[in-house]
């Protein structure tokens, strides 16, 4: 027997008769998409609220960029962590506290009496997110196989990808419609967006107890904390000056901020390399990003998710107070991207079997179309802009997208071992949430910045040129992905 297949059998997890391996069934499945929904939801179910809360609780620019930003940073600071305790404890009782939690936080949020309150519920919100969403990829790659784990990761990235767009619909019809008007009188509408969770997540959590099964790494790691400080150190101090800095007037704390964050970043990546060079196992293994298909994947989800979360905020604002739509037409507007992101999604499991990745590369064209075309529906027909104006337009960059989110997702993960797989899919979801913080720090500033001198209409159109800028980026890193998706 050669020595690597004796180390592959040495490093094999152990399965024993008495503990048959996991099978995560349908009903299983849909509740830890569920799980999976809820975090990216409310990442952006409060875009379109944010007038709503302004005029009720007087919050002003700076506590309504931390309502947003608040929530960003705690989650995406944490989940790696997440993943890893989701390893060592067990994946569904890590993905029970976390829906727990964010059920709790949610009625928090829903009850807040002022900003500040709100600011620190939408915290804890986002810690609890960071604990449930690791367990959803890791419990999908431990207890799938073969064509049902191709199957549910398409699935899963169609969640995804339709939760981020979802999330503005529904705030918007939550704020129009205010059915907790009897309870909270005018203030209904903007807290009805964050009590909705509250029975949802109580549904999620009786199915999860009963229909997720219990899965763990075989030889489970201790926490790294000096990896886990310094990666919270870097994510700080990129994310909290450029998400505050304008609202706040970029005072000094930004640019120190911003001046310590490469510091933060080298010697994270220096601790983590020397942790797995002495065998250890740190929070970001620099082992598991020499996987081609890892490492590839990550570098288009990054411009691909800037982009997105950047557009996404960007048209709530430009929409409402550019436009003067109400928060119902304004989510609205997002149901042509949403419905052609669905259709993408259900066709490109049967397009990557026979494609591979130019299934991504097709889609980063087809985006990049539809990006074009409501560049110049904006620019033409600005005044008297409405949903029927904007549907072409956001249809062709939905179906762009939804054959680019699951398809990246699937890449990414497909070489990560299953006794990683909480780790691998805190890596991506990191990456992921990380890229969204980042694109309405950068282009929802950028927007804000020029709309006083420029007007809504050529500030938004600028905003759409840089995201056809990172549209394109993607569409090249592309041609650089495995040709097969596993």
């Amino acid at each position: 027997m050669s020595e690597s297949s004796v180390r592959q059998k040495a490093n094999a997890p152990l399965l024993r008769r008495d503990h048959p391996a996991p099978v995560l069934g349908a009903l299983g499945l849909f509740t830890v998409l569920l799980g999976a929904a809820l975090p990216l939801i409310d990442f952006f179910i409060v875009n379109v609220a944010l007038p709503t809360i302004d005029r009720d609780l007087a919050a002003g620019p700076a506590l309504l960029e931390l309502v947003v930003a608040g929530y960003g940073l705690a989650y995406a600071v944490l989940l790696v962590l997440g993943g890893r305790l989701g390893d060592m404890a067990g994946r569904r009782r890590l993905f029970l506290l976390g829906i727990t939690a964010f059920g709790l936080t949610s009625l928090a949020c829903g009850l807040a009496p002022n900003a500040w309150t709100l600011v620190g519920a939408r915290v804890a919100q986002g810690a609890s997110a960071a604990l449930m969403l690791p367990q959803v990829l890791a419990t999908i790659q431990a207890a799938t196989s073969g064509h049902r784990r191709a199957r549910a990761m398409s699935l899963y990235g169609a969640t995804a990808g339709l939760s981020m767009v979802a999330g503005q619909i529904l705030g918007g019809v939550l704020v129009a419609a205010a059915p907790l008007s009897s309870v909270f009188g005018e203030s209904a509408g903007w807290r009805s967006v964050f009590l909705v969770n509250v029975p949802v997540a109580a549904v999620g959590l009786f199915l999860a107890a009963r229909k997720v099964p219990e899965t763990r790494s075989e030889r489970p790691a201790p926490v790294d904390v000096p990896g886990t400080l310094l990666l919270a150190a870097s994510l700080v101090t990129l994310l909290a000056p450029l998400t505050e800095g304008r609202a706040a007037g970029w005072p000094l704390w930004t640019w120190v901020s911003l001046a310590l964050f490469p510091f933060a970043a080298v010697e994270f990546y220096r601790v983590e390399r020397r942790a797995d060079r002495r065998g250890l196992v740190p929070l970001v293994p620099p082992s598991l990003l020499r996987l081609d298909s890892l490492r590839r994947g990550l570098a288009l989800v990054v411009p691909f998710s800037i982009g997105f979360g950047g557009f996404m905020f960007v048209i709530a604002v430009a929409l409402q107070q550019g436009l003067r739509l109400g928060p119902a037409e304004s989510g609205l507007s997002m149901a042509p991207m949403a419905a052609a992101f669905f259709a993408a999604s259900l066709a490109g499991p049967r397009l990557v079997r026979r494609y591979g990745s130019r299934v991504v590369t097709a889609g980063g064209l087809i985006q990049a179309a539809g990006v074009v075309v409501l560049a110049l529906t904006v620019w033409q027909g600005w005044s008297g802009l409405g949903l029927l104006g904007l549907m072409p337009g956001m249809a062709v960059a939905g179906l762009g997208q939804g054959l680019q989110l699951p398809v990246l997702f699937r890449i990414v993960l497909s070489d990560v071992p299953p006794e990683r797989a909480g780790v691998g899919g805190g890596v991506m979801t990191t990456t992921q949430q990380a890229a969204l913080a980042l694109g309405v720090a950068t282009l929802g500033s950028l927007f804000l910045a020029l709309a006083p001198g420029s007007g809504m209409r050529d500030a938004l159109i600028v905003t759409l040129l840089v995201q056809l800028a990172a549209v394109a980026l993607t569409t090249l890193l592309s041609l650089r992905l495995p040709r097969t998706v596993g």
